[in-house]
């Protein structure tokens, strides 16, 4: 039957029911019981427990299956915890419940209650006494959606998606299980999370492309913001030594398989800390999840395993060049080598680049994707970290990291920049950039600026990107699998 003609028949049924008398959208039920619970419960008793109970049950979901034998039929009804098999006879129910229930299809709202049994297949099953319809589908739901090859149906009707294929919503549990296990875990070394400002009168904390937007009453223009990193590093130099925040970041970057433009992280910052305590702090807390998730630190993602059993692999970028760009010593310290290593590598990089900036062109290209078990990239250039702490050890490079697992950055991390002169410069440096024509450099923040005048301690930080973190812990391939609501080109009507 084409869509239009079921849709009629719907719409029939729906006035049929209307003049019955019957409310189509009722509030007044309160299920006692879910499926799983009954489930758990009830999953073994045999046949002659489940007659000597005197409890009745009650259950409320989307009428999922029916299978019908005239007088008597047989359903599936789903709720937010799982499917369950109800039986429905119209010798046992009321006959006006039996009637409605002949008008009722896949994809309805019901309410049922009654007593449980197993068939002669053995199936526990809830045999109904009473039934309610608590809201009527008007539009039948897909058919064979398991067999939808249109992924991008699925990222533009979630609700569908979550209706119709149970593993994606256990994904989504289990996101939420792995947001908590962060939050347990800051928590339980003391640090406070907090809140900043998502619109942001400078749009700083990180090299990006910002999105734009105007507040009429102030008459001002505000970003929403890339990162929260300046105004936590405010609070720390307001005293809040240990702080974190769980919360959405916006950034105007193409769509693809790793990137959405509005996307979740976890900042944090620790006083008194380094980057290098950063990497234990991290992988304590990837395989506290880990251990939460799976029950040990190994696990599968894209048919590979993933093993973070601690220590992770550290290496630093020139090593990186060195070892798996196959870029030699000579390249990397002669500019002009570099650039032309860069552009027969295919990196889109100018002469008027910074060296650093063309050296992460070509780690980006090269070294990246080939970072497959959890390892630590070390000792970045200045020209690509304006926020970082200069090494002692040399002053073109600084204290920060990246973490890559199955070759994508996860985190990213370093000791902070407290120095208020240095920040000045390298934020000079920035708008030099951007005078070049390079929009993602970071603008001049004075108020920044006179926040450190204040003296912030000397502290570390990280991003987490949660997203990316997700689709590692369930294997999943596009980062529009883990988010619920991807953002998407407008559908041509």
């Amino acid at each position: 039957m084409e869509d239009s003609d079921l849709l009629k028949i719907r719409r029939e049924k729906i006035a049929a029911l209307k003049a019955e008398g019957v409310d189509l959208y009722p509030n007044d039920v309160k299920p006692r019981n879910t499926t799983s619970q009954i489930l758990v419960d009830y999953g073994n008793a045999g046949s002659e427990v489940l007659e000597q109970l005197t409890e009745s049950f009650s259950l409320a979901g989307r009428l999922m299956a029916v299978r019908s034998f005239g007088k008597a039929a047989f359903v599936k009804i789903q709720d937010r915890k799982g499917q369950m098999q109800c039986y429905l006879a119209k010798n046992i129910l009321r006959e006006k419940d039996f009637a409605i229930f002949k008008k009722m299809d896949v994809g309805d709202i019901i309410y049922v209650s009654g007593k449980l049994f197993r068939t002669k297949t053995a199936e526990l099953t809830l045999e109904a006494e009473s039934l309610r319809l608590l809201a009527k589908s008007i539009h039948p739901l897909p058919e064979k959606w398991h067999g939808l090859t249109d992924i991008e149906t699925r990222y533009r009707q979630r609700h569908l998606d979550l209706i119709a294929n149970p593993a994606v919503k256990d994904l989504f549990v289990r996101r939420s299980l792995i947001i908590r296990l962060m939050r347990q875990f800051m928590d339980k070394n003391d640090f406070l999370e907090v809140e900043t400002p998502m619109m942001q009168p400078k749009a700083g904390g990180a090299v990006a492309r910002p999105f734009k937007t105007h507040h009429n009453a102030l008459n001002q223009d505000f970003y929403l913001r890339i990162a929260p990193e300046l105004y936590l590093k405010r609070l720390v130099t307001g005293g809040l030594e240990r702080v974190y925040e769980i919360n959405r970041n916006f950034r105007n970057e193409g769509i693809s398989t790793f990137h959405n433009p509005e996307f979740t992280m976890m900042e944090f910052y620790l006083s008194y800390a380094t980057y290098e305590d950063l990497m234990s702090f991290t992988e304590e807390l990837f395989c506290f999840i880990a251990e939460n998730v799976f029950g040990g630190f190994k696990f599968s993602y894209s048919g590979t395993e993933i093993d973070l059993t601690p220590p992770w692999r550290r290496i630093s970028v020139k090593e990186a060049l060195l070892q798996i760009a196959g870029m030699s010593s000579e390249e990397m310290a002669d500019p002009a080598k570099a650039i032309d290593f860069a552009r027969k590598s295919g990196c889109d990089v100018k002469e008027s680049d910074p060296p650093g900036k063309i050296l992460m062109a070509i780690f980006d290209e090269l070294v990246e994707k080939k970072l497959v078990q959890p390892t630590f990239v070390t000792q970045y250039p200045v020209a690509v970290s304006p926020l970082s702490r200069r090494s002692n050890k040399d002053p073109e490079l600084v204290d920060r990291f990246e973490l890559y697992i199955s070759g994508r950055e996860i985190a990213n991390a370093f000791s902070e920049l407290n120095d208020p002169e240095d920040q000045r410069d390298r934020f000079v440096q920035q708008l030099k950039e951007r005078e070049a024509g390079d929009d993602e450099a970071h603008e001049m923040d004075e108020d920044y600026i006179r926040t450190l005048e204040y003296g912030m301690p000397p502290t570390a930080g990280e991003g987490i990107g949660i997203d990316r973190l997700i689709m590692l812990f369930t294997d999943s391939a596009s980062i529009r699998d883990v988010i619920l609501f991807p953002l998407l080109r407008a559908r041509q009507e």
